[in-house]
């Protein structure tokens, strides 16, 4: 009898919120803790895993609706806007040794 890899887990698996979604279509979500890659599906339902990048070229609507100097992030593929997550450090210091 082979043992598994990995051990199963009771803990349910975060989602990404959506928090809004701007006039042009595009999906605002909520980043949950050490996220990195999207988890946006297709109409298949095939996950977009594209990697979030910050983003800082950001339309006016974005700006009257989380401010002008948010931290937003982006998915690389499917374009979808992602917040950071509250429970988690901001990444907008400048790094110190």
């Amino acid at each position: 009898m082979a043992t598994p890899k990995y051990a199963a887990s009771d803990k349910p698996v975060p989602v990404a919120e959506l928090v809004d979604t701007l006039s042009d279509g595009t999906k605002v979500k909520l980043r949950t803790p050490r996220m990195r890659a999207c988890n946006e599906k297709d109409a298949k339902e095939k996950l977009c895993a594209g990697h979030l990048k910050r983003w800082y070229f950001f339309g006016e609507e974005v700006k009257k609706k989380f401010g002008a100097d948010v931290e937003i992030y982006r998915c690389e593929h499917c374009k979808t806007l992602y917040l950071p997550n509250p429970e988690e450090e901001p990444r907008t210091g400048t790094l110190s040794f």
